[in-house]
């Protein structure tokens, strides 16, 4: 055996071949050999010296982008990849930071040549617990497991060698399920961390089924707001400072109940209905006769059946046209388990116009990742951002891309 190539009986496979048969011979042998299961990863790449590899390489062009539709005057095309790239948060001198869900690593990006298309991509931590929060504060990077936040000083600085992260607060629970979390700092400064429900349905103890928040040095944990089945994504509105968050509606009460929902906070000890009400007025059919749904916050915006409604934020930007700006966006990951005849829901980024705390409109965006049987996709859209230049940042950790989305009128 030499390397991973077998050798063959009266085959000279050193550099001395003497005959123009045994390299034929050996050429068509490691041929056979590759085709038989040493292929090339081509999204595998070798570091430079910064400890970087390319954040984007020839696998992304082979997406099927034409089959996404947007609205006139908008297009979409490829930022970065990231294998399951999820929660997504951004520095202000525009370094991208990337969690993930399924697999156990955060993620660094910068564009470094001016191209809005990130080039260099680091992988800050490895060997993580549901690392899908990331949040970004003083130049520190914090991070979310399932039972703990964690935070890397001063990032920026050592992206190549950021060493091991420091603990910030360990005290979450450690369930897996609905264990995955978002986070994101406050308008007071604060660190928001969701709990989620440990089942589909129940009545669970403090502090599942909330939103809670600590101290950047992990101090001062409390619950914010209540009733809260499983969000994966809240923002605060820039004129009012108020929240406004996303809830995965429950499973097995049918393909077309309950509805997701969109909920604004804006106070905290609020209840939002789990598990005794979904949608502001659907009883539950094993916890509804406990409490009336008419003891709960009813929601902002009720969303599609099924559509797993994740990252959402407002438009701060000036790129896009004027009735964008200030109103809303949520990335709707998609269904997972309505019955094969209804096909799926979401899979698809909404726009909505909320006008004095009242959402006017909900429609579609972006749509194109869910094929046109309704039941198989190649893409699902997570995670939402709104960057400097005024160009929107969607993850989506099927396709295991970031891309970006710009407008010119």
């Amino acid at each position: 055996m030499i390397g991973n190539y077998p050798t063959m009986p009266g085959i000279n496979l050193y550099p001395n071949i003497s005959s123009m048969k045994n390299l034929r011979f050996i050429l068509v042998l490691c041929a056979v050999t590759l085709l038989s299961g040493y292929t090339i990863k081509s999204r595998v790449s070798t570091p430079v010296n910064d400890g970087s590899v390319p954040a984007l390489t020839e696998w992304s062009a082979s997406l099927p982008l034409d089959k996404l539709k947007l609205p006139p005057g908008f297009s979409i095309s490829v930022y970065a990849e990231v294998e399951d790239a999820r929660s997504m948060a951004i520095s202000p001198s525009g370094t991208l930071f990337v969690g993930n869900k399924d697999s156990d690593k955060v993620y660094a990006l910068k564009d470094t040549d001016g191209d809005f298309k990130a080039d260099k991509k680091w992988v800050l931590a490895k060997g993580l617990n549901m690392p899908n929060g990331v949040a970004f504060r003083g130049g520190d990077l914090y991070i979310a497991e399932v039972n703990r936040i964690l935070k890397i000083q001063g990032v920026e600085s050592k992206l190549s060698n950021p060493g091991e992260p420091v603990v910030v607060y360990d005290k979450y629970p450690k369930d897996g399920h609905h264990g995955w979390k978002y986070i994101a700092f406050g308008p007071d400064g604060k660190l928001y961390v969701p709990v989620g429900a440990p089942c589909n349905i129940c009545e669970p103890k403090s502090p599942y089924a909330s939103i809670t928040r600590i101290n950047p040095d992990g101090s001062g944990m409390e619950i914010f707001a209540s009733g809260v089945r499983n969000t994966v994504g809240f923002t605060w509105k820039p004129d009012t400072n108020e929240m406004w968050f996303t809830d995965n509606g429950r499973d097995m009460m049918g393909d077309d109940v309950p509805p997701c929902e969109l909920n604004l906070a804006p106070k905290s000890g609020m209840h939002f209905g789990y598990p005794y009400c979904h949608g502001g007025t659907i009883k539950d059919p094993d916890f509804g006769d406990r409490k009336p749904c008419s003891d709960f916050t009813r929601p902002a915006q009720n969303l599609g059946p099924h559509v797993a409604p994740l990252g959402l934020k407002f438009y701060t930007g000036n790129m896009f046209p004027a009735p964008y700006r200030g109103n809303l966006f949520i990335a709707e990951h998609g269904s997972w388990n309505r019955s094969k005849g209804a096909g799926h829901t979401g899979h698809r980024l909404v726009f909505l116009k909320v006008e004095n705390n009242q959402v006017k409109s909900y429609e579609p965006f972006i749509t194109g990742w869910l094929e046109q049987d309704k039941w198989t996709s190649w893409g699902r859209p997570v995670d939402v951002l709104v960057v400097a230049d005024g160009s929107m940042l969607i993850s989506d950790d099927k396709a295991g891309v970031i891309y970006r989305v710009t407008y010119k009128g």
